[in-house]
């Protein structure tokens, strides 16, 4: 089987559309296949179901959407989360105003360390359901940041790929990771809430019935079931696979900007390219309750 990354010519970019159109807002598609801004809300405001409804459809749709000049409060974010269910706190993250934002401020002192390709608490038996970003601070012209489509990644797999990983089950686990940045004590406290987990190197959404490759770079420790060598060899090749450019979108940001994506859809990438400038940005997960 040749495991071949970088190849030319088409590849087939699906968005996950019903075709009904949206009456309560302005669609701006950012990429033929992930990415939209969506222009005329107010998030502020109160959201009735009908725009709540549709805020969810374009979220399956699009994977990840955007919001531009907004004016929100961190209890604010909290209920914008709960479109999508519950928020929950990251064991890692430092809190903002409430118990369930997490609030990362980088600069000269603290460097952001979140560029590289991962799905938030992919560790956890039940990965976040999605996230609500909203930025505070940002740096002129860096700290974007870039999401992968996931099932635009699978779909592209050569078919002999897909067919050998569809029922193949991989190991996600948090310790060689933010265990390497925390004290010994703390470690092995968490260590004992958090334990490795097992996930399909395949989920199908249980909203969209897409299938979705689900092995990221920081948080996929090995591929079950096969040699170790042959196993490695194999997730290496696909954590490459959000690498692709046909499959990502990157969003700049400005005070006041607002990000939701689906966790279950794809992957994320912080730029870091605004050392020792000064960035914060608050983060709403929400549970994950519903994926299998």
């Amino acid at each position: 089987m040749e495991l071949k990354l970088i190849r030319g010519g088409v590849r087939e970019l699906n968005r996950t559309s019903t075709g009904e159109p949206y009456t309560r807002f302005e669609v701006r598609p950012s990429t033929p296949v992930i990415g939209a801004e969506l222009r005329g809300v107010d998030l502020a405001a109160e959201l009735d179901d009908e725009l709540r409804a549709e805020l969810r459809r374009a979220l399956l749709e699009f994977k990840v959407v955007f919001f531009r000049d907004q004016e929100i409060a961190s209890t604010r974010q909290l209920e914008i989360a709960r479109i999508w269910g519950e928020p929950e706190a990251n064991p890692f993250f430092p809190t903002g105003d409430e118990v369930n934002i997490s609030r990362l401020a980088k600069d000269g002192q603290m460097s952001g360390m979140e560029n590289v390709w991962h799905s938030d608490h992919s560790f956890l038996a039940k990965p976040a359901r999605g996230a609500v970003l909203r930025a505070a601070e940002v740096p002129d012209n860096a700290g974007d940041t870039m999401w992968a489509d996931m099932a635009a990644a699978y779909d592209n797999l050569a078919e002999d790929v897909q067919a050998l990983i569809d029922g193949l089950e991989a190991e996600h686990d948090w310790i060689s990771t933010w265990g390497r940045i925390l004290p010994d004590d703390k470690r092995d406290a968490l260590r004992e809430e958090l334990p490795t987990v097992v996930h399909p190197v395949v989920k199908v959404h249980p909203e969209t019935g897409r299938r979705t490759l689900y092995v990221n770079e920081p948080f996929t420790v090995r591929i079950l079931g096969l040699p170790e060598a042959e196993g490695q060899a194999l997730l290496e090749y696909l954590r490459l696979q959000a690498r692709v450019p046909e499959y990502q979108v990157r969003f700049r940001w400005a005070p006041g900007s607002v990000a939701i994506w689906d966790n279950w859809a794809v992957q994320h990438y912080a730029i870091n390219d605004y050392y020792p400038s000064r960035r914060v940005m608050e983060r709403v997960a929400i549970a994950g309750d519903g994926w299998d």
